[in-house]
């Protein structure tokens, strides 16, 4: 099992610019869906401790509908009248 570890990058996070992350931590096992971007990562033995996440690519299923786009003040003020 040496090298297996990971380390959760906090979103919306940054010092300096830079991501905040945990420091790297063991895991026991890593499960990926055959229909989807999502994961699984398994932190003990047992499997009674578990993370669940994504992966991001380009056109994120997760990320998609929360994604912002620029406006123009004249367009803003036209979606006020």
């Amino acid at each position: 099992m040496d090298g297996m570890r990971f380390r959760r990058i906090v979103k919306g996070v940054e010092v300096k610019g830079h991501p905040v992350a945990t420091g790297w931590r063991p895991f026991c096992g890593l499960e990926f869906a055959e229909d989807s971007e999502r994961f699984i990562v398994h932190l003990n033995e047992s499997g009674t401790r578990l993370i669940q996440s994504w992966r991001h690519v380009g056109d994120c299923s997760q990320c998609a509908s929360h994604a912002t786009s620029e406006l123009s003040l004249d367009e803003i003020q036209a979606a006020l009248t």
